[in-house]
């Protein structure tokens, strides 16, 4: 039996008592469930660094959301949810685009549960669920509902190294919905998908591109290549603020370098939090307007 699923306002919420930004603690899950009170930018900048408060404090906007902009360089919906804010930084304006967001999960959930055959075994990196978007989650959010239809018999879940988003994050929300997981290390996934034991691979995205190029968690380009090699079909879930059409390819995509010592404290180390899956390596790209295919020039350039 599961624990309950989180609400939106679980997640991120504004108060006006403070005023301050309300967020779930993800660095202390699975273990413990601890609110992290935000009260400047500054504070929400760590928060995103780790994992519409300017306008009430009056601060500088303009810097606000530079400063905001910058704490996520890979990703462009941050980007994108600024600018909706720019013209009215309101709560109320804020609670809509939250609202929003939530309403196009359930959108992009259904249109990718289509592509879930019966008894599908399905494999995910990373977190793309309710903790990651303020709500029900794009590739999480895909699982839940084709669970809900029937077609899901189960789910694995990468680790996700170094931070374990999938084991820690992921493998918590599945257990709330009481879908059938188990949480692998990623260095497993070739070998399940060499025993048959994977139907397709669903994965979230940071950003992407105007070719279908898509940034996502360090690992995915490797299973998309695993993917590839054994017939297995890779899905990307993503809202359209995720699409970023000024950007022509993967390669014009910035990648976030995170902290060495995510790694390790002695030695010296490179630690990428993103790479780019080639958009030949990616079956569909699914949106809440629906289910996108190759040529993605072509497709993706139909939602403007």
């Amino acid at each position: 039996m599961g624990r309950r699923n989180l609400e939106p306002a679980d997640i991120v919420r504004y108060e006006e008592d403070g005023p301050k930004v309300v967020l779930l603690d993800q660095r202390r899950l699975p273990d413990e469930e601890v609110e992290l009170e935000c009260r400047s930018v500054a504070d929400v900048v760590d928060a995103i660094r780790e994992l519409a408060l300017a306008a009430e404090r009056g601060e500088d906007l303009d810097e606000a959301a530079a400063l905001l902009a910058v704490s996520r360089p890979t990703a462009v919906n941050l980007a994108w949810a600024l600018e909706q804010m720019r013209d009215d930084p309101t709560p109320a304006r804020a609670r809509a685009l939250h609202d929003e967001e939530v309403g196009r999960c359930h959108a992009m959930a259904a249109h990718a549960a289509e592509l879930f055959g019966p008894g599908t075994r399905a494999l995910t990196h990373c977190n793309a669920g309710g903790l990651a978007t303020g709500g029900y989650g794009s590739a999480v959010g895909a699982l839940r509902t084709a669970w809900e239809l029937g077609s899901l018999e189960r789910v694995w879940v990468d680790e996700t190294r170094p931070l374990l988003q999938g084991s820690r994050l992921t493998a918590w929300e599945l257990e709330a919905a009481g879908i059938p997981h188990a949480v692998i290390a990623d260095a497993a996934a070739g070998s399940l998908m060499a025993a048959g034991d994977v139907d397709c691979v669903v994965t979230g995205a940071d950003r992407i591109a105007a070719n279908g190029d898509t940034a996502n968690k360090i690992g995915t380009y490797s299973l998309s290549v695993l993917a590839a090699h054994h017939g297995i079909p890779l899905h990307v879930v993503a809202p359209t603020s995720t699409v970023d059409l000024a950007t022509p390819t993967g390669a014009e995509i910035p990648i976030e370098e995170r902290a060495a010592d995510e790694l390790t404290a002695r030695f010296a180390a490179w630690n990428p939090a993103f790479d780019i899956t080639p958009a030949g390596l990616i079956a569909a790209i699914v949106t809440e307007h629906g289910v996108h295919r190759a040529p993605y020039v072509q497709s993706l350039a139909a939602l403007v």
